[in-house]
């Protein structure tokens, strides 16, 4: 072992002991459900705004996503990053927060199946949904694993160990399950909050490293737009351009990457759990910055990796392993130790919120009063934590199977999750909040449209169906292969098809209705007609 080999162990055990310590300090504060999911619904705006921002991006976005993007689209692909800033962050704290904030209070819901069950009056639906986001978070996490181990393996060379890959996954696994089960949401809140800030300093520092090892930014701008463009036409410049060579599938991307954070649970339940609507607008500002500087950071970073990455001689490359490449290059050895920081913080958080998010949704919304009668509030936090071990297990085997199979990268797994989730809940939770129309046929639209159109696509996409191989037709302005544009597609659907079926189905019980939408202030308008 070498002193770089004892710096790099030092800090992460640093890191690890303060996370630990952290889910041990918050632990006296998870003796019932409400303080477990959501921190007792007492949550300041910084550590929730943080919390957002670190549960919105980890290794999926530095490694996966940002390589692959910025692989394909330049610095065109700091659109995406704006799009998350802005769209993702900005506009979803605007338009969601409060009506989040008020209505899932006046309900008394802990998870976004339980605001399902209760705004629409059924059972059924709050069931599905829990199903729904326990088997498509499964994917998403074992993406976050993934992009963590790609890191470890390279920076901290452990392929120079047996099965190191593997053994990085395992560990991950159980420090993330660790903290969680010792301290819940609030656990996971304050270690976002610390993570963030090293997210922060990491990004910025990482940045600095790639674009000085060019000579500067406008020297690494000449050099990309020497490459010329993939398509076999020669034309150069095209990845140092505004908008980049595929315009429509960057647009794909942006759409599920920024609105896609609108319907997914991990990150609507932030929303549940902040204070006062006073703290909404500065969690508002804190994490629109957060985002414009972690995501912005990454996709701008991202771009470049043509000038520090060249396929091999078949003219094969693992997307995965592009960011990987691009730092080992660029960043000092000395500094790597705070970049694999950065990446393990990003992860951990997002890992967290994940399986707490999803264990948290079986238990309430599956379990308890449905297959386990009178359940009672330190058994169902017992559950949960039991459930948390579980799903972690679960990812932990998805995460090295696809990494053995080299077939299922990052980008795919996330595209799938948030898809068939986003693309399911995201309409029925957004017009739930305006709209007293949303009828209980629309949802159960919504909800078949978005699992249908993510797992029939992925079905196409992977090989022969029913005997007959089946190919998405090339040569058009947009990727109908991608998975990425699929999942912005089921996303777009559901804002269609619910208001559609809303207007022709059967209504809702007025006292439904008026139960829902009883405690919002007379300046929040109530039906989707009022919105300015």
């Amino acid at each position: 072992m070498d002193s770089l080999d004892l710096l790099y162990g030092i800090v992460i055990v640093v890191f690890f002991a303060m996370i630990i310590g952290v889910g041990v300090y918050s632990r006296k504060n998870t003796k019932d459900v409400s303080s477990f999911v959501l921190g007792g619904r007492r949550v300041g705006p910084w550590l929730t705004a943080f919390s957002f921002g670190a549960t919105y991006f980890s290794a999926v976005i530095f490694i996966g996503y940002a390589g692959k993007f910025g692989w394909d689209f330049g610095v065109s692909a700091l659109w995406i990053g704006l799009g998350n800033a802005f769209i993702g962050s900005l506009a979803a704290w605007v338009i969601l927060g409060k009506r989040c904030r008020i209505m899932t209070k006046t309900l008394n819901t802990n998870t976004m199946p339980d605001f399902f069950g209760k705004r629409y009056d059924s059972k059924a639906l709050r069931i599905t949904a829990a199903i729904i986001i326990f088997i498509f978070m499964i994917p998403y996490s074992a993406s976050v694993f993934n992009g963590l181990s790609y890191l470890f393996t390279s920076a901290l060379r452990l392929d120079r160990i047996s099965y190191g890959y593997e053994l990085c996954i395992i560990v991950m696994s159980l420090l993330a399950a660790t903290y969680v089960i010792l301290g819940g949401y609030m656990s996971t809140a304050i270690n976002d909050f610390i993570q963030g800030t090293i997210m922060i300093v990491g990004i910025t520092m990482t940045i600095v490293c790639v674009l000085n090892y060019h000579g500067g930014l406008m020297s690494s701008m000449t050099e990309l737009s020497k490459v010329p463009a993939a398509n076999g036409s020669g034309f150069q410049g095209v990845y140092s351009s505004l908008f980049g060579p595929e315009p429509l599938n960057l647009l794909g991307v942006v759409i599920l990457t920024s609105l896609g954070t609108w319907g997914l649970p991990q990150m609507v339940q932030k929303f549940y759990s902040i204070k006062d609507d006073k703290s909404v607008h500065t969690a508002t500002v804190v994490s629109t910055i957060f985002a414009v500087i972690i995501a912005g950071g990454s996709y701008f970073m991202g771009g470049f990796g043509r000038i520090f990455v060249t396929p091999d001689a078949n003219g094969a490359l693992n997307s995965d392993t592009i960011m990987p490449k691009v730092l080992e290059k660029a960043v000092p050895e000395v500094l790597v130790a705070v970049l694999v920081v950065l990446v393990l913080s990003a992860s951990m958080s997002t890992l967290t919120s994940l399986v707490l998010t999803s264990s948290s949704t079986i238990t309430l919304d599956v379990l308890a009063d449905n297959v386990i009668k009178k359940m009672d509030e330190k058994k169902k936090v017992t559950t949960i934590r039991i459930l948390l071990a579980i799903f972690v297990l679960i990812s932990m085997v998805l995460a090295i199977y696809s990494y053995r199979s080299n077939d299922i990268y990052i980008t795919k797994l996330m595209s799938i999750s948030w898809g068939a989730m986003a693309g399911s809940f995201l309409a029925p939770f957004l017009y739930g909040l305006f709209w007293k129309g949303v009828t209980k046929a629309a949802v159960w639209a919504s909800f078949i449209s978005g699992v249908g159109i993510t797992v029939v696509h992925m079905i196409l996409s992977n090989g022969p169906l029913f005997g007959h191989s089946f190919k998405f037709p090339t040569g058009l302005p947009i990727n109908l292969a991608s998975p990425i544009n699929a999942g912005a597609f089921a996303m777009l659907f559901g804002l269609i098809i619910v208001p559609v079926v809303s207007w022709i189905s059967p209504k809702l019980d007025k006292k439904v209705i008026d139960a829902a939408f009883k405690e919002m202030p007379k300046d929040i308008p109530a039906r989707i007609d009022d919105v300015k």
